[in-house]
């Protein structure tokens, strides 16, 4: 009926006009009343007609449900629902809670963006990496600059006060070469190519420096930036090993949890770091012992920068081992946590180490992944270990492990409830919050191999992707509708397994995975097929609703299209939107705290 309305309004814009001028007056001139009926029937008969054929072209099913509409004139900060599928341009796609400003800074875009949107301000650009969290977000540019934004980050903004204030990405750490980002609540890690790792403040009031401060490139704990004229405006620290490192090994992988941080050398070794005194509640450092800075001493110490104060965080399973019993039987524990120094761990240089995680030293790791208060090592030859918080079985030990921390690092079985001649192998460890993922591949030497994609933890919302609801899972079970795909290879003329490519978990609980139907794909193929499933009281999963699912499925835009991830060749733009150079470019899929993102991201 609109569109049929629409099309009378085109074809005589005067229309509508005369008709209410004509009726307006029929009292006044009697002689034209039945001219005017005529005309009112008239129209009604072409207005229904339109109707019933726009419902016969189009129907409209009783579940479908009304999209958000977005659609405004395009700004630096905009977000619009527009044809990003055959326009051909580098499009982000958002969707999910942007209460904090974290996937569009313009005031104007609501606070739930329902079905997935396309973000204006990063047409054109495609970025390194990308990292979402609660209040404040970061990326990496094409050229290795970092920028920041969202609430948390510049503080809360009134667009009447402080009209200038437009919340855009600030530019932050630059010409470090930056190829990775972790973010905590307070804090941004930054892994550059050289295998460097730098921490700096995730609230723009505490990155500025004081008056009268030395830089942090030009203090010796930073190194010599003077000499090369690399002054910087901004508050950061280098973080680094306290094991000597091989000649030509360097760090080449983070993954930061609530408290936590890993890092993975070139050479398979593994170590952790304390991002303040919660670090290792559950055990999640693998370690008790290690020594911070004595920021105790005033400016201008000789040895400020040398002086050390050791440290002993003892896991609450280890010191008060009968917290969780009833308070009638509760006993004194023996074992309770050292008196520690007054430390202020809030701030960015409260540690400064990176310590090397003692159970894994011999141990060649190829893959870290980190929970909120978890953390994973997959080895060389396939197996996985996995420590720290096990409250809702997320370390993957089986249902009779009921302990709630698992303090050293512990092979995870995945061949459970398989024949002795099956051999199973991880590929791939994925973790996020309270929920675990594994790629395994499964073989018997006589038939095909097949993926399958196993899950454990809390799965309160959906999560484990299994068609269940459940807040335990210690044993990983087979995510439904992911696990054991084939299909047919016209390279070999014969069947083959499709591998999943990457699994997003948000902290908050729903799971982006992308199916790897691009790479093994013959002619034709159309991408990689993304699907979402989990917690989606934010519309996280992008389907409109509200209700969370607990099995994958397929995500779809609003014009009803399947939603498929690419990869091609482009002209790559800046954050500054200048043009950088042609480079690979493939779309990749990361889940946040309640929203979701689709961004280009620079290949190798």
């Amino acid at each position: 009926m609109l569109k049929a309305c629409r099309a009378l309004k085109n074809r005589n814009p005067n229309a509508t006009k005369r008709l209410l001028s004509r009726t307006s007056t029929a009292s006044a001139r009697p002689p034209r009343v039945a001219h005017a009926r005529h005309i009112f029937y008239f129209t009604t008969a072409v207005v229904g007609a339109g109707t019933l054929w726009d419902i016969s072209q189009n129907p409209i099913h009783n579940e479908a449900y009304a999209s958000a509409e977005l659609t405004r004139a395009k700004g630096p900060t905009a977000v619009t629902n527009g044809d990003f599928v055959k326009d051909g341009a580098l499009h982000t796609l958002v969707w999910g809670s942007n209460r904090a400003h974290t996937l569009s800074s313009d005031r104007d875009v609501p606070e739930s963006i329902r079905t997935p949107a396309v973000a204006d301000w990063l047409e054109g650009v495609a970025l390194r990496d990308l990292v979402l969290h609660e209040k404040h977000a970061a990326c990496i540019d094409a050229k290795g600059d970092v920028y920041q934004w969202g609430d948390g980050y510049f503080g809360t903004i009134d667009a009447a006060a402080h009209p200038s204030s437009s919340g855009k990405p600030s530019l932050t750490l630059r010409g470090k070469n930056i190829v990775a980002l972790q973010a905590t609540s307070d804090r941004i890690f930054a892994l550059s190519a050289s295998g460097r790792l730098y921490v700096l403040s995730s609230q723009s009031s505490l990155q500025k420096l004081e008056a009268g401060s030395p830089t942090p490139s030009s203090t010796p704990w930073w190194g010599t930036g003077w000499m090369w004229g690399e002054e910087e405006d901004v508050d950061f620290a280098e973080v680094t090993p306290h094991e000597k490192l091989s000649w030509g090994e360097k760090f080449v992988s983070i993954s930061a949890g609530t408290n936590h941080l890993l890092a993975l050398t070139s050479s398979g070794r593994t170590f952790a770091h304390a991002i303040d005194m919660k670090a290792n509640t559950f055990g999640q450092l693998g370690f008790r012992k290690f020594d911070v800075p004595d920021r105790s001493l005033p400016p201008g110490h000789p040895h400020l920068h040398h002086a050390r104060v050791s440290i002993e965080l003892t896991p609450k399973s280890i010191s008060d081992p009968y917290a969780n019993t009833s308070s009638s039987r509760r006993q004194t524990s023996q074992v309770v946590s050292d008196a520690q120094p007054d430390f202020d761990d809030s701030h960015i240089r409260f540690s400064d180490k990176l310590f090397e995680v003692p159970a894994l030293k011999g141990v060649k790791v190829e893959t870290i992944a980190t929970g909120s208060r978890s953390s994973f090592a997959k080895t060389s030859d396939g197996r996985v270990l996995g420590w720290g918080a096990n409250q809702f079985g997320q370390i993957g030990l089986g249902g009779n492990i009921t302990l709630e921390a698992i303090t050293v690092p512990t092979e995870v079985i995945l061949w459970r409830s398989t024949p002795q001649t099956m051999r199973t192998t991880c590929l791939d460890v994925y973790a996020g919050g309270d929920l675990t993922f594994f790629k395994v591949e499964r073989t018997d030497g006589s038939a095909l191999p097949y993926i399958d994609v196993l899950a454990c933890g809390n799965g309160q919302y959906g999560g484990l992707g299994n068609a269940q609801y459940s807040n335990g899972q210690g044993t990983p079970v087979r995510t439904k509708n992911v696990s054991g795909l084939l299909e047919y290879s016209e390279k070999t003329n014969g069947m083959q397994p499709i591998y999943p490519h990457d699994v997003s978990v948000s902290p908050t609980g729903h799971v982006l995975l992308t199916l790897d139907t691009l790479a093994r794909s013959g002619p034709g193929s159309g991408g990689r097929d993304l699907l979402v499933w989990g917690a989606n009281q934010e519309y996280q999963l992008g389907n409109g609703k509200r209700g969370s699912f607990a099995a994958p499925q397929a995500l779809h835009a609003p014009d009803g299209q399947r939603v498929m991830l690419t990869e091609r060749k482009a002209e790559v733009k800046d954050m500054c939107g200048k043009i950088w150079k042609s480079a690979m470019v493939e779309q990749r899929a990361v889940a946040g705290w309640g929203n979701s993102v689709v961004y280009w991201r620079i290949c190798g």
